[in-house]
């Protein structure tokens, strides 16, 4: 590979890792703090063992996503040199805001870890509810960083020197809302979704008695329910979401959307393959005027296509299956929820036992969602291509320009290799060494313990 080449494969796959621990790390507080939640309206014991249980695994999960965020920070130093001068200069805020939000999140991680026997229901609400305030604050400054790229504003470039800088408008870009609810609403997501995935892995083993069986069924159906409500209000984002691309990056509504003519009743076609000499898409199935709609609600706007746009500056058009495969997997799992979720209501009454083919289809949701959240983040990347900053600087000039990247980038990918599997001996020797059955007996006996109190 070229040497741009290998700091975008570098960079790429320091993120690809990196993301799957910080996803997790804004999921799983929400799913505790609902879990709390039941617990208090409910007065049910498994709830608090669910919340009790979570928290250990979000534990052992952050411990691997800070040092591997604070690789991706040195990262951007180290590989991006001609980025890292504009953003000193404009788009230093978020990056600072951060590091305030982590300690925030450790501070009520701690209090919440050691102290929750301790503190009365409310106080546990309040403590992982700060928790998760602090994990989602993070994934918002940090993505306002990729918004700002999307769309740079807050300073000008006069023959090539940063001038008149306001922070604040870097911060609060026009693209910053959308992504920041995006990040959010599909981290919310990917952890409700792998709270199905474990539950429904335990429901499938052969060995287990019903009172454990009853514990995962909560915990199966509170992550579908928030699963549902997360990826419909996804789905709704994604409106808005093109909306922004059509007003402020057309070539990459385009390129996703294969339109090569610009014309209005565009179409939104599904599948596909882009064909530049064509300009046609092969196989594809279109949908008339639906991205036109898509765009501003009405039929009759006018979609910019990408013969507009310079053919140097033109996206890879492998960005429109990119696209296709992250809509299909959201609308699957949102599809598959609504579902579930609506028998069971129906059934409430005289609730019967999943079939197993269907927890089958259970243990799929939390990859598929984490599938869904990788293809978005090199979606968004890929797309802005050329461009490291939208229309002010080009990957090329960005990037560090060394031959002797080759290296490092094994290094790291083993580094990765180990600590996946380091993680994943780590939770299945601490859940195996800790049986959800011990934890039910311990809190049948402290409710017990607490009754004879009262008695």
């Amino acid at each position: 590979m070229d040497p741009v080449t290998m700091a975008r494969a570098l960079f790429g796959t320091s993120m690809a890792f990196h993301i799957i621990f910080a996803t997790l790390g804004v999921g799983l507080p929400l799913m505790i703090v609902f879990a709390e939640i039941m617990y208090w309206r409910k007065k049910d014991r498994d709830y608090a063992v669910l919340a009790r249980r979570w928290t250990k695994a979000l534990g052992i999960l952050l411990g691997v996503a800070i040092p591997s965020g604070t690789i991706v920070g040195v990262m951007l130093a180290l590989l991006w040199p001609g980025f890292m001068e504009i953003v000193g200069q404009v788009i230093a805020v978020p990056f600072q805001v951060e590091i305030w939000a982590f300690f925030f999140e450790a501070l009520f991680m701690a209090i919440y870890l050691y102290a929750a026997d301790r503190l009365s229901s409310g106080m546990r609400i309040l403590s992982v509810f700060f928790v998760m305030v602090g994990a989602s604050a993070s994934a918002v400054l940090i993505t306002d960083a990729q918004a700002w790229m999307n769309t740079p504003t807050g300073f000008k470039l006069v023959d090539g020197k940063i001038t008149e800088v306001d922070p604040w408008a870097a911060v609060f870009n026009p693209s910053f809302f959308t992504s920041a609810h995006h990040v959010l609403t599909t981290g919310y997501m990917t952890g409700a979704f792998f709270i199905v995935t474990s539950a429904a892995v335990m429901l499938l083993k052969a060995r287990q008695d019903e009172r454990e069986a009853a514990y995962h069924r909560k915990g199966l159906m509170l992550g579908l329910v928030i699963g549902l409500a997360m990826s419909l209000i996804t789905a709704m984002n994604g409106h808005a979401a093109a909306q922004s691309l059509h007003k402020h990056n057309p070539e990459k509504l385009a390129a996703a959307e294969g339109l090569f003519q610009t014309t209005t009743h565009a179409p939104l076609v599904i599948g596909g393959i882009p064909d530049p000499d064509t300009q046609t898409i092969k196989y594809g199935i279109e949908i008339p005027g639906m991205l036109s709609f898509l765009a501003a609600n009405s039929f009759d706007t006018e979609v910019k296509g990408l013969n507009e746009i310079p053919r140097e500056d033109w996206p890879p058009l492998f960005v429109h299956t990119l696209f296709n495969l992250m809509v299909f997997i959201g609308f699957g799992l949102l599809g598959l929820s609504f579902a579930v979720v609506m028998w069971r209501a129906f059934t409430r009454k005289s609730p019967r036992p999943f079939p197993r083919w269907l927890m089958h289809l259970f243990v799929w949701t939390g990859p598929l969602s984490m599938l869904g959240i990788e293809i978005g983040w090199i979606f968004s990347c890929s797309a802005r291509q050329p461009w490291t900053i939208y229309r002010v600087q080009r990957t090329t000039d960005a990037a560090l320009k060394s031959d002797s990247m080759g290296t490092l980038f094994l290094l790291f990918v083993i580094i990765y290799v180990v600590l996946l599997i380091m993680t994943s001996l780590v939770m299945r020797h601490y859940f195996r060494r800790h049986p959800v059955s011990a934890d039910l007996i311990e809190h049948a006996e402290d409710t017990n313990d607490t009754k004879g109190a009262f008695s």
